[in-house]
């Protein structure tokens, strides 16, 4: 009861906020949806009734520096074959901060829960973000708070905070670095020891340069690398080359730290082209490395039709071999729409997969529909329905109905 009275609270002030400050700017959406599923565990039918509610208030003062963001859920969980849970009721605020921007017409500071990323971590707090831009050809964002981690019943934890800055090179159109360094605490221990880095530079309007690299000052190992080089001569043309590798490392104090694990590698290839105005061609090629001698080739290739400018046709197909198993995977579906009132759409996956030389062949299928329909500029309503047929369900009905209102 004193959660529903607290959001009806916040549903009210946020209505009479434009009466209070003529000069705010309010816009969000409030979205109701219905979920119907299966449960994992046993199978037995399941349905929440949801409410997101995702807003902005910017403008709030008079120099409009000061602004406020909040996104939430309100959670029914109405289990259909248990009514002594038919009442539960959860809630779940991802975000809700406010923004000052040029404060001491230094920095941008944002207070409250966000979720803050720099190239060395990214995490959920509840805590400060200060962005000093002004301070030459650097800038620098400092950030710190307690952690927010979610699991079924609400949040895990209480006793783990984050810290963390970053510099990075200001006023370059074209070129973009930094270095960051992030750390973990586990109440007063040293859970995470990361420093990091990440560039972005344009050379000759046609080719993109990228990297990302972390590096864990506790297990003295790179947990990853990414580096990638992008290529597009002409603008319905573009080719990407990318090498990835990944070392799992885990927080000091989990007991999964002393668990041996192998680096993961993989290097990638792709091509986007539109061919002709109806018509977009897609091909790719992966080459994995898990360690130990064990690998895998992935081929993915894919057509998008476009016979008028309602409809749309996809299909696509995925080709695995090599460690843990290999698999063939299609999807065809279909959209149309028309602009301004409705859009509905409908597809097939199928995937033929075999596991490892000690098991069968296998299929997992997918049907799937949805659809969307305008009822005004700031109201519209969507339906999705699929079913799954694989080897752990002969009929997976599952879906969702959603009221979305635009503010």
């Amino acid at each position: 009861m004193r959660l529903v009275i607290l959001s009806a609270f916040l549903a009210a002030s946020l209505l009479v906020m434009p009466l209070t400050a003529e000069s705010a700017e309010v816009r969000g959406r409030s979205s109701t949806q219905l979920v119907w599923y299966n449960d994992f565990v046993d199978a037995s039918k399941q349905a929440d009734l949801v409410q997101y509610l995702r807003f902005s208030i910017t403008d709030i003062d008079e120099g409009k520096k000061m602004s406020l963001f909040g996104y939430g859920r309100l959670l029914w969980d109405v289990k259909g074959d248990d009514p002594t849970r038919g009442d539960d009721l959860q809630e779940r605020i991802y975000y809700l901060y406010g923004e000052y921007k040029d404060f001491l017409n230094t920095a941008n500071l944002r207070v409250g829960r966000q979720f803050v990323n720099l190239s060395a971590g990214s995490a959920l707090i509840d805590g400060v973000e200060a962005d000093l831009k002004k301070l030459g050809p650097i800038g620098v964002v400092a950030m710190g708070g307690r952690n927010v981690i979610f699991g079924e019943e609400g949040s895990l934890t209480s006793h783990s905070y984050t810290a963390g800055f970053s510099a990075y090179l200001t006023g370059k159109k074209m070129f973009y670095a930094d270095i960051s360094y992030f750390r973990t605490y586990d109440y007063s221990d040293i859970a995470r020891d990361i420093i990091g880095g990440s560039y972005k530079q344009y050379f000759f309007t046609s080719i993109k340069a990228y990297a990302n690299a972390k590096y864990d000052l506790i297990g003295e190992t790179f947990n990853e690398v990414l580096g990638g080089i992008k290529y597009f001569p002409t603008l319905n043309l573009m080719m990407t080359a990318e090498h990835y590798q990944s070392y799992p490392t885990f927080d000091s104090t989990s007991i999964y730290s002393v668990f041996a694990v192998d680096k993961f590698k993989e290097n990638s290839i792709r091509v986007d082209y539109t061919a002709a105005a109806w018509i977009d061609v897609s091909a790719g090629y992966n080459q994995e490395d898990f360690g130990e001698g064990a690998d895998a080739t992935l081929y993915e290739v894919g057509l998008r039709f476009r016979p008028s400018v309602n409809a749309t046709i996809g299909v696509s197909h995925d080709s695995r071999t090599g460690y843990p198993g290999d698999l063939d995977g299609y999807r065809i579906y279909a959209e149309y729409s028309k602009i301004g009132k409705w859009k509905a759409a409908a597809g097939i996956d199928y995937d033929s997969y075999q596991r490892d030389n000690m098991t069968g062949q296998e299929t997992a299928k997918r049907y799937w529909a949805s659809g969307r329909y305008t009822l005004t500029k700031s109201m519209s309503s969507s339906i999705r329905v699929e079913d799954n047929v694989n080897i752990n369900y002969s009929k997976d009905l599952q879906g969702r109905l959603t009221f979305d209102v635009d503010f």
